[in-house]
């Protein structure tokens, strides 16, 4: 078992529901972390949802660096923008700065360049300008698609949006973002979207409508429907170290973990509480998982056998909707600790957390 300790907590001041870790070995100290806040005298009852549709909403980017030597954080730049719904570092850099998406409530995805310990606004696209009230709920790199007519230079990016469209984008540092195509995939809102981090032609994709979909897309063509969910598929996780492993997280409150060679039920199944916002995979290989659950807490899920995932720690420091979480990337394999970076919703509260294996 592991033992998860807070070593500091931080108050965003806005709701928060995003923590996105720098993955570039110069800046991996580096952190950023999203809020959400509807303005005084809006429903605030609303979450992250586009119900209803004339509440105005801002937010923030927190960045803050995290020295784990001489464990401290500090923030050390904060941009005022429209709520943040998810963020997402470029995972591949060349010879460029760190580059930052992030995906808002005004139906747009800004990309910010981390320049010292400014972030920088270098390009923005709306995805769909007909519609006023679009909020792109998720969004996920990949820069191994090679389609043609585009260089070596160019990056790709899927964007999932609150009318359960999927579009793909390209970017480039000369010509910015530009939006390649866009396809209706999912009746209700379609919370999440991935690439399939082996298999370039294939993305997957969750709704509210309970439905994961695989699509094709060099012709947006549908090659599976999943119905294994039982309420809506709210995250995606395409495992980085394990080929055919595809994890999903629900707010039926299941991680479920799929053979991408033959998805028609689940591998294994754990139910972990409170519905599941966001997954992600420990940066040393160790097959744990760190999972957001949202109306519980933040747990971290060994997937060693991934027909019999197992809880192997629970993080309890939240009192509100447990939306953000991620690992610090600036690990070493010879360290016996990781840490991760954690949020939660109305009580705008961070966490930097150690985790280690419990002293008998």
């Amino acid at each position: 078992m592991l033992e998860i300790a807070a070593l500091h907590t931080l108050d965003t001041e806005y709701c928060a529901d995003s923590i996105e870790w720098c993955s570039h070995p110069l800046y991996n100290n580096y952190f950023v972390c999203g809020t959400y806040q509807l303005v005084e005298g809006s429903n605030d009852n609303v979450q992250l949802t586009s119900s209803s549709p004339h509440c105005p909403r801002k937010g923030r980017i927190y960045l803050y660096e995290f020295n784990k030597d001489a464990n401290f954080v500090k923030e050390v730049h904060c941009l005022e923008t429209a709520a943040i719904l998810d963020m997402k570092w470029l995972p591949e850099f060349n010879q460029h700065q760190p580059i930052l998406a992030a995906a808002n409530a005004l139906g747009e995805i800004e990309i910010f360049q981390l320049i010292e310990t400014n972030l920088e606004k270098i390009s923005s696209l709306k995805l769909n300008p007909t519609y006023d009230n679009l909020l792109v709920l998720s969004i996920d790199w990949n820069t191994k698609i090679s389609l043609q007519n585009y260089d070596h230079e160019t990056k790709y990016l899927l964007a999932s949006d609150s009318r359960g469209d999927i579009s793909l984008l390209s970017f480039t540092y000369e010509g910015g973002l530009q939006k390649i195509n866009s396809w209706s995939a999912h009746s209700f809102e379609a919370w999440i979207c991935a690439f399939d981090k082996w298999n370039e032609n294939y993305v997957y994709t969750g709704g509210d409508d309970t439905f994961l979909h695989v699509y094709d897309i060099r012709t947006q063509t549908r090659v599976l429907l999943n119905k294994s969910h039982m309420a809506g598929v709210t995250c995606l996780l395409s495992h980085p170290k394990n080929e055919h492993l595809l994890l999903t997280g629900s707010y039926d409150e299941h991680l479920r973990a799929f053979d991408t060679r033959s998805m028609k039920q689940p591998l294994g199944e754990i139910n972990v509480k409170g519905g599941i916002w966001r997954l992600k995979s420990d940066p040393l290989d160790r097959n744990l998982i760190l999972t957001a659950c949202m109306y519980h807490n933040f747990s971290i899920i060994e997937i060693d056998q991934p027909h019999n995932p197992t809880i192997v720690g629970e993080f309890n420091e939240h009192n509100s909707i447990c939306y953000g979480a991620d690992w610090c990337l600036n690990a070493h394999h010879e360290d016996k600790q990781l840490y991760i970076a954690t949020c939660s919703f109305y009580d705008h509260k961070l966490c930097i957390a150690s985790v280690r294996e419990k002293q008998n």
